[in-house]
């Protein structure tokens, strides 16, 4: 029975009844109220609260199944058991804790494995490391490599995405029996000869690196079937291209190219139609928003304070790791030694660093010994720390998007990161360009004790050849022939007939004396520019013309020396070596043979 018309029954039955004693229903009904007596419900009031209770709650299921019945299905996400890899690899995949491949993956891996060219266009820290992994294990796992003939390729711009590339293949390729080995510069070569010599399936390499062991005859690329070409537009960049054409060029005709790019320029797109064969071109646009994870700041400091600004973010912030980025190679050896004159934990990463110190620094940052980071955006793409807490941009990048890439770094995995910039008054268009690449504005943040700034009115980022902005004047250009100043200073008045010579005078007593040079008196300007002497004009001689030479000499080098050396010496002089004075043999001729 339902709990209302219990109760609705026991209070009936407690207001009185017209049912006889022997009526079971009667019986069934005194039950009844007695239970609602010990449970409290007196009157009517609690009834009717009850009932209406009763109602709303159906009314809010009736509206909760309607509302699920009127609401489209979402798509069920693919996983990675449905992309048509092996079991090793889906195992390996597993043992990673991933479940659902990234959109380029979902697209890249079907294609790859029916041995299609890809052209791909990703950012770093999109998947698409694991999205042309996966597949090339699956396809290499058949046969075995050759002695120094690599089964395929792998180019990177640089050496730090070459190692994260290997340590990929070492993690999904850990259940099945290849091998990969890792051409770089910095290492030993001779460490990577032996490599060679035992044969390798998956080669991965730097440009400048390969082609030096391919002319050493280390290497041999007659049998490389895949040819990956990574991070296409950061090749451009550092000047790779020609080095990766020739390598191609090297290469069999009847290979499979996968080709990544981050952007897809007109020159990038000249080699993908020079290297591809009818390719399945896969886009991914890029997120131009930051993540939901990361808290961003913008501190607007003076030039000067710009480094006292950073440590005070340290200091108050809870940094537990960070990653400070400058814009310059030198600007990232300055402020990793005053951070560390501070007494800071940090540590330098840049490309002018020695191989080994760079792996070292790498190293002891991620096992938590160093604290801070201070890199170049060489770093950025190719770095994949856990748990970075902070990261702060100590130049405003040049470019919009290494804003997002740089602060991309932390606030990974659902976990909540920080970002905050250092901004110059000069850096207002760059700062500009990055919020309108977001689409919001970076909040401004104080740091305590540094006196605030505004913003300049122009941008002082501009470089050569750029107009200068309305309302501003632009310098004046320097002068091809050095460092003279802002303007030209007036020629000198020079005599035309007078030729250079120095006539001694006479003292008193006798003897002579040099005059002082004419250089040493006051110079006479020109009231008006010195004018091209007319063509009719007859030319000067030759001996009353200056030296060109002379001309070109600022006016302080042309003055005569107090203590004249005489003229010019011609050859050795009177200083003849002796060997140079002996006279040449006469050369005879030889005797003609006599017949007997």
């Amino acid at each position: 029975m339902h709990p209302v018309v219990a109760l609705r029954s026991a209070a009936i039955t407690a207001n009185g009844s017209n049912l006889t004693e022997t009526d079971p229903a009667q019986v069934e009904q005194d039950e009844i109220s007695s239970g609602a007596e010990e449970s409290g419900v007196r009157n009517a009031a609690d009834i009717d609260r009850a009932e209406a209770d009763y109602n709303d709650s159906e009314d809010e299921q009736d509206a909760a199944y309607a509302a699920h019945l009127a609401a489209p299905d979402e798509p069920a996400r693919s996983v990675f058991a449905d992309l048509g890899l092996s079991d090793e690899v889906l195992r390996a995949v597993d043992d990673m804790g991933y479940r659902h491949p990234t959109p380029i993956q979902e697209q890249a891996i079907p294609v790859i494995l029916m041995t299609r060219d890809v052209l791909g266009v990703a950012q770093t820290g999109t998947g698409k490391t694991a999205g042309f992994t996966l597949p090339m294990l699956d396809i290499l796992a058949g046969s075995r490599a050759r002695a120094r003939m690599p089964r395929s390729l792998i180019l990177e711009p640089t050496r730090e995405l070459a190692l994260q590339v290997a340590e990929n293949f070492v993690q999904y390729g850990k259940y099945l029996k290849l091998t990969h080995a890792l051409i770089i510069g910095g290492e030993s070569m001779s460490d990577q000869r032996d490599v060679l010599n035992k044969g390798v399936d998956v080669l991965i390499a730097t440009p400048g690196r390969l082609l030096d062991m391919f002319e050493r005859g280390t290497i041999l690329l007659t049998d490389t079937r895949i040819l990956v070409i990574d991070e296409a537009d950061r090749m451009l960049d550092m000047g790779f291209i020609p080095d990766v054409e020739r390598i191609v060029s090297l290469l069999p005709a009847t290979r499979q190219t996968l080709f990544f790019s981050a952007t897809m320029g007109p020159e990038i797109r000249r080699l993908a139609d020079a290297f591809l064969q009818n390719p399945k071109e896969i886009t991914v646009s890029r997120s131009a928003t930051v993540a939901v994870g990361i808290t961003e700041g913008l501190a607007l400091v003076a030039e000067h304070d710009k480094r006292e600004a950073l440590r005070r973010l340290i200091r108050t912030q809870n940094v537990q790791n960070a990653l400070i980025f400058c814009n310059r190679k030198t600007e990232v050896d300055i402020l990793h030694k005053s951070l560390v004159r501070h007494k800071f934990d940090a540590g330098a990463l840049h490309g002018d660093m020695a191989q080994t110190v760079r792996f070292t620094t790498l190293e002891k940052f991620k096992a938590g010994e160093l604290r801070l980071l201070v890199c170049s955006d060489v770093a950025a793409r190719g770095l994949d720390i856990g748990g970075l807490s902070h990261v702060f941009n100590f130049d405003v990048p040049h470019h919009a998007e290494d804003y997002v890439h740089r602060i991309g770094r932390t606030g990974r995995a659902g976990l909540e990161g920080h970002a905050f910039t250092i901004a110059m008054p000069e850096d207002r268009l760059a700062v500009e360009a990055i919020e309108k690449l977001t689409g919001h504005p970076i909040p401004p943040m104080i740091v305590e004790g540094l006196d605030p700034v505004d913003w300049a009115e122009f941008d002082g980022r501009k470089r050569r050849g750029r107009k200068s902005p309305a309302g501003k004047k632009a310098p004046p250009a320097k002068s091809a022939r050095g460092k003279r100043g802002d303007e030209r200073a007036p020629r000198m008045r020079e005599p035309v007939a007078t030729p250079d010579v120095v006539v001694p005078a006479l003292a008193e007593n006798g003897h002579a004396v040099m005059a002082p040079p004419a250089s040493d008196q006051p110079p006479v300007r020109d009231a008006a520019p010195r004018m091209r002497s007319p063509r009719n004009e007859p030319k000067r001689e030759a001996r009353d013309r200056p030296p060109a030479r002379e001309e070109r000499r600022p006016d302080d080098r042309q003055r005569w020396r107090k203590d004249d050396l005489g003229p010019a010496v011609v050859g050795f002089g009177d200083d003849v070596p002796a060997f140079m004075t002996v006279r040449r043999r006469p050369v005879q001729e030889p005797v003609p043979e006599t017949e007997p």
